[in-house]
């Protein structure tokens, strides 16, 4: 088995080192989990009984639980019949251990116990997680019995270390992988994206039925910033157009970088972080989200509410860590065009998805316009042709490290050039059916339910091209039955480049705490992914709107991620989130400018609310004079959203 590949890993620590945490984290997106519990004994220690029943309380309900108890065979049973979908999580290794050495078992051949043991790890076809104490650090025992038990622990964790396809070695909290789960191929930096020197867009050609020309040989990412379309943008508001700001030096030196900040590491070049399973991301302000929603009840509506868009607000109050999060300013949409080959491209015309591509990096078509609405500059980036999934991997492993890289890159240059939020979107051949093969491999959901059908230009579908699509999906499926289902391994299997730099950008704008707007197969298909290396990144992604592929609801519900709209749009990967942007950027301003109704704070403090929350949300105290005249109503006009002040020399001012 390749290093690149995740089947088995060993979860190193001594006491209390938070190896069973760390352990738990990688398998707690699975499916389900078969939790292998090797304690014996210890039913008359209330402390013990205290560390089990800890333990147990840790554990999802869809979890499952099997004891091996006083048979160490057991273990080797459970592992050698694992089916691929299985997920194990053994824990631990040293109640084992004691179960081998139990008196009444001897006289017995403890090390071929052991090498068994070792054999049924490195043939298991399921996913195994081992957990097991590291007694090497400690003093040697002073009892006979002592020393028999470290030596036996010490002689299991190199067998099985040598088995397992990684091994990580927990202290304080704090994994170290020892054994890397990523291929360790050297992989070249990416190349620095080529931005576009011009700084005004340029005028918008007319578009023929030509094809367009090919793409060009290097995967550098194409920086536009759309004109602002006047029939997208209602007088006299104007989109504000910004050229993306070139990075002079996106990769610091190394010896700079030591003393830089952990989320600012060059990871691209420098090679100082691996992109690997169990990665520590930061995660959005838990407590501004839940508050900021708190705060919408209290606003100054007169009205029952924001309704659904209470969502976004609740993710920006998140990921900007305050209650009163600002509208998104400076939006990069991240295009991302790969091709598919084999019957994943069934139906689909290559030369229409390249005349959109074309004309995205124009600064034109659907994505272009939309853009220009909302003031977001593109960068587009072609990536490398990946091949067809149901005869064998897509592409190769060192290609798929560097493709993640670039994707992380690509998060990284938006973050330094100042932009607020990432939109990313797909315009590809193929991407419909591997998105619904990631999801059927990673959940285990129905591909024939879920792939979209292919519709034609004119609002025809295709169900022969469905078809000839949904048997490359099973067959694909059939091909890596046996196959680890990592990430890496997905990748490189089913997923190809495209989805491996999606991937990436989820990665990298998780490490720089950039909120990442998704909306179609791509991006749900990468987020899927990415919860396998850091389970932190779907905390960063928010789904504007739904749409109308079950590919995309039922992968967003496996993520958590709840669709702020139901407007039942399909404009294609990106546009519907680029159309619902300026709703969202709306409601984000209006709940910031808002205060908290009058009479709900009258007093800090007494009606429940912070004094703290109270401050920041604007509110009023007890000085506060309405200026109205209780005796006879008085009509206010709003002011600030579109209603000017009324001149005193007007006659008419007052009047609506």
């Amino acid at each position: 088995m390749s290093e690149d590949r995740w089947n088995t890993v060993l979860v190193l620590g001594g006491i209390r080192s938070g190896k069973s945490a760390f352990a738990e984290s990688l398998v707690a997106d699975a499916p389900a989990v078969r939790y292998v519990a090797t304690a014996v004994g210890g039913e008359d220690d209330p402390e013990w009984l205290a560390r089990i029943e800890e333990h147990q309380r840790r554990r999802p309900q869809s979890w499952t639980t099997e004891e091996t108890g006083a048979d160490p065979a057991r273990l080797t049973e459970l592992l050698s019949s694992a089916k691929p979908d299985d997920t194990l999580l053994v824990d631990d290794l040293g109640g084992w251990v004691a179960a081998v050495l139990d008196p009444a078992r001897q006289p017995n051949d403890d090390e071929a116990d052991v090498a068994a043991l070792a054999e049924a790890v490195r043939g298991c076809a399921g996913r195994v997680v081992l957990v097991s104490p590291e007694v090497g650090l400690s003093l040697v025992p002073v009892t006979p019995v002592g020393r028999a038990f470290a030596d036996a622990l010490g002689s299991t964790n190199q067998a099985l270390a040598e088995a397992a396809d990684g091994v990580v070695l927990v202290v304080a909290g704090q994994p170290t992988w020892l054994k890397n789960l990523s291929s360790r191929t050297a992989v070249a930096p990416a190349p620095e994206p080529v931005v576009s020197a011009a700084a005004a867009p340029r005028p918008a050609p007319s578009v023929t039925a030509t094809p367009a020309p090919p793409p060009p040989p290097a995967s550098s990412p194409t920086f536009v910033t759309p004109e602002a379309d006047p029939a997208f943008v209602a007088a006299p508001v104007a989109a504000t157009v910004v050229a993306p700001t070139p990075v002079a030096d996106p990769v610091p030196p190394v010896a700079d970088a030591l003393g830089g900040m952990t989320m600012s590491l060059p990871l691209v070049a420098s090679g100082l972080t691996k992109i690997q399973p169990g990665m520590d991301l930061p995660l959005p302000d838990s407590d501004a989200g839940p508050d900021a929603r708190e705060r919408l009840e209290r606003i100054d509506l007169p009205g029952a509410g924001l309704g659904r868009v209470r969502e976004a607000i609740e993710f920006a109050a998140g990921t900007q860590e305050t209650i009163t999060p600002q509208p998104w300013s400076s939006v990069r949409v991240l295009v991302i065009s790969g091709r598919h080959g084999g019957g994943a491209a069934a139906g689909a015309d290559p030369l229409d998805a390249e005349r959109r591509v074309a004309e995205t990096e124009l600064g034109i078509g659907l994505l272009g316009r939309l853009a220009g609405q909302a003031g977001a500059d593109i960068a587009v980036l072609r990536v490398r042709s990946s091949g067809a999934m149901e005869d064998g991997p897509v592409t190769e492993g060192h290609a798929v490290d560097a493709a993640l890289r670039q994707g992380w890159q690509l998060a990284d240059e938006a973050a330094d050039a100042g932009r607020d939020a990432l939109l990313l979107a797909g315009i590809g051949v193929g991407v419909e059916a591997v998105a619904t093969a990631v999801l059927a491999a990673t959940t285990g959901a129905e591909a024939a339910a879920t792939l979209p059908r292919v519709l034609l230009p004119g609002g025809r579908f295709d169900d022969n091209a469905w078809m000839v699509r949904c048997a490359a999906v099973r067959d694909a499926l059939h091909r890596i039955r046996q196959e680890p289902r990592g990430a890496h391994d997905i990748l490189r299997e089913i997923g190809g480049l495209d989805l491996a730099v999606a991937t990436g950008v989820l990665l990298g704008a998780a490490a720089r705490r950039l909120p990442v707007l998704v909306d179609g197969p791509l991006g749900i298909a990468a987020g899927l992914i990415a919860r396998d290396l850091a389970g932190q990144t779907r905390h960063w992604c928010l789904l504007p709107e739904a749409g109308t592929l079950a590919l995309v609801k039922q992968g967003a519900d496996v993520l958590g991620l709840t669709p702020v709209l139901e407007l039942g749009l399909d404009l294609g990967e990106g546009a519907n989130a680029l159309a619902t942007l300026p709703l969202l950027r709306t409601v984000l301003g209006l709940a910031a400018a808002l205060p908290v109704h009058p009479a709900l704070l009258a007093e800090p403090g007494d009606d429940g609310l912070s004094d703290e929350l109270a401050e920041e949300t604007g509110g009023l105290d007890d000085s506060y004079d309405d200026g109205i005249d209780e005796e006879e109503p008085t009509t206010v006009l709003p002011r600030g959203f579109g209603n000017p002040a009324p001149d005193p020399e007007d006659g008419a001012a007052g009047r609506s």
